[in-house]
């Protein structure tokens, strides 16, 4: 079982989005089969296969997630940040304006899907 200081250590070299590809292959290595990151407050769920959850603290104050989800707002948005425009600071504070409640990261199917307030899939990647 891994601990939540492996995964801080794994995510303390990540500079950049091109850190990105080797966080993950880290913390892949540690067992996390999925993580599912929560904007509100910025905490972040961490699953192992045999169901264990290890969960971070809050990250930052908390945001009031729009009632309604623009995604093509949301898919612009995360487009530019992922070319490096914006901060991660600035990308959390996007995803509550245009409604995207968590996004989850599953490793084993290397794909990401960003969730509304209702449990909709608004993109997967």
């Amino acid at each position: 079982m891994f601990s939540l200081e492996q995964i801080q250590e794994a995510h303390s070299k990540v500079q950049s989005g091109a850190d990105f590809p080797a966080y993950i292959q880290d913390i892949k290595k540690l067992g996390v089969a999925c993580y599912e990151t929560v904007v509100s407050d910025g905490h972040t769920n961490y699953y192992v296969s045999n169901g264990c959850i290890v969960t971070s603290a809050a990250k930052h104050e908390t945001l009031t997630i729009a009632g309604r989800c623009d995604s093509e707002q949301f898919k612009a948005e995360l487009r530019s940040h992922q070319q490096g425009k914006t901060s991660y600071p600035a990308f959390i504070k996007t995803c509550a304006s245009t409604g995207v409640e968590r996004w989850k990261v599953c490793l084993e199917k290397m794909n990401c899907i960003y969730y509304d307030k209702t449990g909709n899939e608004i993109l997967v990647e």
